[in-house]
């Protein structure tokens, strides 16, 4: 039975370290040893005499075993010359040309193997017998001349020395990068070069940078750990800063150790386990990393090793993250917007009335019809009142307090309702209620500015009615239609404090029906305000006939919601 899975980074380290040398302990018992060869014993100088300079094949100069004698004219370098094509990678023998002064101005290649450390590079073995500046006529400006003249100079190794080597080629320009090793042979320089990422090398590097993941490779007998250039550039550790497994724990985050846990023991294990997912602190910055792990198994079925792959998925999980709170803001502002409507609706019920039977008593049939621009809205700022008073008259009003939204419902309700407390003041008109509403607008240092028509229908079926910056109501008689006169019109509701408003008059007759309406069903971008007026006075007139609510829904089929630029508000009065 597996252990537990440890929750805290100390703990999971103890684990790590004891499967370790369990592993250890068991491949151990099978290693085999190997025997130390004794140092071998340093060759006396003679007296007087430098000691003689070996070959590589062991042998000296002044007498190789391998090659011969040089007196016979036997080269002591032809055994290193024939190594050359066991090496994997381009090398060459190279013997510098000196110019008067002793300095080395080129280099004749002496041997060559075969590679070719790019395709549109001629392999060394081709170059045999020419100078290196004839057959890299890029070398010195890349600064490869200067580096081997300096190992023939010195006698320091070259080691893993760039060159951005360029050259025309068949008429294209080329360019690599080389990554070379020379040193120092009796006078003359053994270099090998390679390209300083093979192409397929190039391909995987892409490949993880593109895909943000990384491998690493963790020998669990010797303690070794290979970490891909992906894998590096997620952790920030640099090329060199390879994390070890314990390093590793010390970066999980504390809820994520037990879940990292169960990926090492199943590892551990000689499993495959399934991806899962992992945060890591690199650097004080939480990373969401996606790790796979497959062991490596030998032939007694223990992992000595195994490999972790991940993948960076930050950014897929922070955008997750700001679309969650994205749509939570949404859910929240829909919620909100649902109250408002509730709320709006409630408001609406309360507010705009219904047509009660007194009105029709007195011959009078009354439709009227709110239509806000945004259809989710139930209530704006638009208004409209039609009630009989006390002393036997019909007040009939319209107003468009500012705004949209609860703000706007807020107006519309204070305005309307201290219109109601005014109307019942006895002996009034419609110029004393105007007056005195826009009196109260303008003390009222919170409120915005409205318009309104306000009127009273009196026994002799007579309108008297007042304008504070509203659109005229529409006369519809026969099968003509009118614009009730508006030159009495006065300013907006809450502009000018201490204005007094003046008041029309015209008499109703039977069959006639008035139009009250607010600026939303006439005002258009790019239309001028009277054109406008003149299209509704035509659609009113082909409503000859119509009783009140049949006008009303001709109207409004007439007007489609997308004509309107603001909240609507109808009502439709006719004369019995």
């Amino acid at each position: 039975m597996s252990p537990a899975v440890p929750e805290d980074p100390d703990g999971l380290k103890l684990f790590i370290a004891r499967e370790v040398a369990a592993l250890r302990a068991a491949a151990g018992r099978s290693a085999g040893i190997r025997r130390e060869d004794p140092a071998p014993a340093a060759r006396p100088e003679q007296d007087g005499e430098p000691a003689a300079q070996e070959c590589p094949c062991g042998g000296s100069q002044d007498q190789c075993h391998s090659c011969g004698d040089p007196a016979d004219g036997h080269d002591p370098w032809a055994c290193l010359c024939a190594t050359l094509p066991a090496i994997p990678m381009s090398a060459a023998l190279l013997a510098p040309v000196e110019d008067d002064d002793g300095r080395t101005v080129d280099f004749v290649v002496r041997a060559g193997n075969h590679v070719r450390s790019a395709e549109w590079l001629d392999a060394p073995d081709r170059q045999v017998g020419r100078r290196l500046l004839t057959t890299r006529p890029g070398a010195e400006a890349g600064g490869l001349l200067a580096a081997l003249s300096g190992v023939l100079r010195t006698g320091h190794a070259l080691k893993g020395h760039p060159v951005d080597y360029t050259e025309w080629r068949s008429g294209r320009l080329h360019r690599t990068t080389l990554l070379y090793d020379a040193a120092s042979c009796g006078g003359q320089v053994l270099a090998t070069w390679r390209p300083a990422q093979a192409h397929t090398e190039v391909m995987s590097l892409e490949a993880q940078y593109i895909a943000s993941m990384g491998w690493a490779h963790f020998d669990l007998l010797s303690g070794a750990t290979s970490w891909s250039d992906g894998m590096c550039a997620i952790f920030r550790t640099g090329s060199d800063g390879r994390m070890t497994l314990t390093d590793l724990c010390d970066a999980v985050l504390v809820e994520d150790v037990p879940r990292f846990g169960r990926l090492l023991r199943e590892l551990f294990d000689g499993e495959e386990p399934p991806g899962t997912d992992i945060r890591f602190n690199i650097h004080g910055d939480v990373r969401t990393l996606h790790a796979v792990g497959r062991p490596v198994i030998d032939t007694h079925g223990l992992p000595w090793a195994f490999y972790l792959i991940v993948r960076d998925l930050t950014p897929q999980v922070r955008s997750r993250q700001r679309l969650d709170a994205s749509r939570k803001l949404t859910e929240r502002l829909r919620e909100e917007a649902a109250a408002e409507r509730r709320v709006a609706s409630a408001l609406r019920e309360a507010l705009l009335p219904t047509h009660s039977s007194e009105i029709a008593e007195l011959g009078y049939a009354v439709a009227a019809a709110y239509l806000p621009v945004e259809p989710e809205a139930a209530l704006g700022g638009d208004w409209y009142k039609c009630r009989v008073l006390p002393d036997g008259r019909i007040l009939l009003a319209m107003g468009d307090a500012c705004g949209h939204g609860l703000g706007a419902v807020a107006r519309m309700a204070q305005q309307r309702h201290a219109l109601a407390g005014l109307a019942h003041a006895p002996g009034t008109d419609a110029a004393d209620l105007t007056t005195w509403l826009n009196e109260l607008i303008c003390a009222d240092p919170s409120a915005e500015t409205a318009t309104a028509v306000i009127g009273h229908i009196d026994a002799r079926r007579r309108l008297t009615w007042a304008c504070a910056g509203h659109p005229p109501p529409l006369l519809l008689r026969g099968s003509s239609a009118e614009t009730l006169d508006s030159s009495h019109r006065g300013p907006l509701l809450g502009l000018l404090p201490g204005d007094r408003y003046a008041t029309a008059a015209v008499d109703l007759r039977q069959g006639d029906v008035l139009l009250l309406y607010t600026d939303g069903l006439v005002e258009r971008r790019g239309e001028d305000l009277e054109q406008s007026i003149a299209t509704l006075r035509r659609r009113l007139a082909t409503c000859s006939g119509l009783p009140a609510q049949r006008v009303l829904d001709t109207l409004m089929d007439m007007y489609g919601r997308e004509d309107f630029a603001d909240d609507t508000c109808l009502v439709v009065i006719e004369v019995l």
